[in-house]
């Protein structure tokens, strides 16, 4: 009797310890697929754990939204639509990205740039760089 106890013992703390352990490798990565065509929609920062955002000033009134193309071989074309000398004239700048874990960094043209991926979703993109600038896109 004392046998069958301890083996029943030993059968649950098994079963116990084998559904604790779950795969948690993952440091809190998304599945969802980062490359595509993002365009910005918020900007803002966040003040004393508060988060603002705001409608993208950049994007140009009658134009297309600005931005971020991201390829699936790791090349990016960042779109900025602009009015100075043409209507909605489209100025692009190219180069190349990179993801680990939960970081985004882009070289574009020389300039190098590592935000946090804060939000990824089939969705929508939320990146915040070092200083709290966030930029919210939404897939294209």
């Amino acid at each position: 009797m004392k046998n069958r106890s301890l083996l029943f013992a030993f059968a649950l703390s098994l079963g116990l310890f084998a559904t604790s352990c779950s795969d948690d490798d993952n440091d809190g990565e998304t599945l969802a697929p980062l490359a595509g065509k993002w365009n910005i929609t918020k900007v803002g920062t966040t003040l004393a754990g508060q988060e603002y955002l705001i409608d993208a000033p950049q994007n140009q009134s009658g134009c297309d939204k600005d931005y971020l193309d991201l390829k699936i071989d790791n090349d990016v074309n960042q779109g900025n639509y602009d009015s100075s000398n043409n209507p909605c004239e489209l100025i692009t700048r190219t180069g190349t990205y990179s993801r680990s874990h939960n970081d985004l960094t882009t070289i574009l043209e020389g300039e190098t740039k590592v935000q946090d991926i804060v939000n990824l979703t089939l969705s929508e993109l939320k990146l915040k760089d070092a200083n709290g600038l966030i930029e919210v896109y939404e897939r294209d």
